[in-house]
């Protein structure tokens, strides 16, 4: 906890990378933060406890490359790290 001209206020650290964007919602009972790494969090305001994670879908998210020919095993590790799945 830290203080403030404004009051209290309370340090997260939920990002990786730095905080683009904060927004409180109309009720001031919520926020929402963006940063770096494209997550986009929300907030209660009043238990300072993180309700959810947004993140928008990777480049091949869900494509499923099981028993897929002739990728390399660093294609593969690549399509796997832009959300490609494999079954084994």
């Amino acid at each position: 906890m830290g203080r403030t001209k404004w009051g209290v206020c309370e340090i997260r650290e939920a990002h990786q990378g730095a905080v683009q964007s904060l927004r409180i919602s109309p009720d001031g009972r919520g926020l929402a933060s963006c940063g770096d790494d494209g997550a986009v969090k929300v907030w209660d305001l009043e238990r300072g406890d993180l309700l959810r994670t947004l993140r928008r879908d990777r480049p091949y998210e869900r494509l499923t490359i099981t028993g897929v020919k002739g990728l390399t095993e660093a294609q593969k590790a690549t399509l796997l790290a832009l959300g490609a799945i494999e079954e084994i």
